[in-house]
Parts: structure tokens; sequence; C-alpha cells
């Protein structure tokens, strides 16, 4: 799979398809603000999911990751872990360092009950 993208990266909308439209087994990425920050997302089988790793360092950068991974654990969170092809995926949309060799994914059902559950514990919300 190949991404091309002509222009530059800016201002993102609040959705951005990368892909016309994925076929079944197959995937498509984007762009969803959530809490006022764009997040890059795969929509695998019709669900948005999320680079975990992005999500903790945008979106809770305030919170110790020990608290949210509680915070995992009571709301019973699981990540999956992404494949090679989203892996690069997630790179290309710039939603994990080009250095990382794994990365997890959390459904965006998931982040909305954490975003809720967190709501108390960061400064800035």
């Amino acid at each position: 799979m190949f991404l091309t993208c002509e222009g530059t990266f800016g201002i993102v909308p609040t959705t951005m398809d990368y892909n016309r439209e994925a076929r079944p087994g197959e995937f498509h990425a984007g762009y969803q603000e959530i809490e006022g920050i764009n997040l890059g997302y795969l929509q695998i089988n019709g669900t948005q999911m999320f680079a975990l790793a992005q999500v903790l360092s945008d979106l809770f950068k305030d919170i110790p990751r020990t608290t949210i991974s509680k915070k995992m654990e009571i709301l019973k969170i699981k990540s999956r872990r992404c494949d090679l092809q989203e892996l690069r995926t997630l790179k290309a949309i710039n939603s994990v360092p080009t250095r990382a060799v794994k990365c997890s994914l959390i459904s965006k059902a998931d982040l909305e009950a954490l975003c809720t559950s967190c709501k108390s514990l960061s400064p800035r919300r």
C-alpha cells in the first residue's frame, strides 16, 4: 500500500481519508479531533482505532502512564497490536514515531470511555 500526500499537513480537517474505500479486511487512515487534539486513526472493519502511543503522548500527556494503565484495567479496555502494514500507515500519518517497531491500537469507544474517566485527573480539562 502506498500513501501519496500532496501539500502540507499544516491544518488538517476533522476527518481526512487517505484511501478511497476500504475493501473487507483492509483499512484506511485519517484524522479525528478528540478533546481538541487531532489524532490519527485507522478505520479497521468499521471501527476507528487510535495509536495508544499518540493517545498517551498527545491527549494524556499530563497524566502518568501508570494511572492510565490502571484506568484501562478498571474499565476492561484492551488494546491490540497492529500489524506491519498498519504500523507503516500510522508512521506515514505521523501518529507514531518513525523509529517505532510496534504499536498498540485502542478503539474509539474505549478511547471515549477513557477520556470520560480521566477528565478529573488532567489540569487542562
